[in-house]
């Protein structure tokens, strides 16, 4: 029997959504505050690190702005609608998805070799994106970035990625030291989670 592959989204970016869709509508409103993280996450009964998460999904992309010492605020609205239309474009694809193996198990009694292809290709990805976690990804620094140095930057505090090397002018750079400088044009290469590469890409892009 074969088994069934379910696409489930994390956790923090089915809260940042809801909160978004939230914005959107209106029912929070450009400038009002944010209940308090640890509201949101009995709210939404998850911890308050994926109460965290969320947030700070919405606050890279310009959704909430923080308040230091004040808290989590409103800041677009239609940056909240841009979010939400981002994601119902890749929930389209994943619908996709999901209608291929629907189709591939109604067809499996003729079309067996077919099916087989199909999970091989599942168990390929997978084991790909088991084996390449610590595959570097690959920013290119903006025009207009004001060059500065990778202590100067604080890069890990504010991405929590690593830089493993820099390529300037097709001169790369590994495993560069806090002075090694980024300038626009470079293209700067990271190791880190999900939620670090979001960041990066929005720290030297944006």
């Amino acid at each position: 029997m074969t088994e069934k592959i379910q696409f489930v989204q994390p956790k923090y970016q089915q809260i940042a959504l809801e909160l978004a869709k939230r914005i959107s509508d209106g029912r929070y409103a450009e400038g009002e505050k944010l209940h308090a993280r640890s509201t949101i996450a009995t709210n939404f009964h998850v911890s308050p690190e994926t109460a965290r998460k969320a947030i700070i999904v919405l606050g890279d992309i310009g959704v909430v702005t923080v308040k230091h010492g004040s808290g989590f605020f409103v800041a677009s609205s239609a940056k909240a609608t841009e979010f939400i239309e981002q994601y119902q474009d890749v929930e389209s694809i994943e619908n996709v998805k999901r209608e291929i193996y629907k189709s591939a198990k109604r067809q499996q009694a003729e079309s067996q070799h077919f099916l087989g292809l199909l999970n091989s290709l599942v168990e390929q990805t997978q084991r790909y994106n088991e084996d390449n976690k610590l595959q570097p990804y690959e920013v290119v620094v903006k025009e207009g970035f004001a060059a500065s140095t990778v202590s100067e930057l604080n890069f890990w505090h504010n991405t929590g990625a690593t830089i493993v090397a820099i390529k300037h002018q097709n001169k790369m750079i590994v495993s560069p030291g806090p002075l090694a400088v980024i300038e626009p044009g470079d293209f700067v290469y990271v190791v880190g989670d999900e939620l670090a590469y979001q960041r990066v890409a929005n720290f030297l892009t944006a």
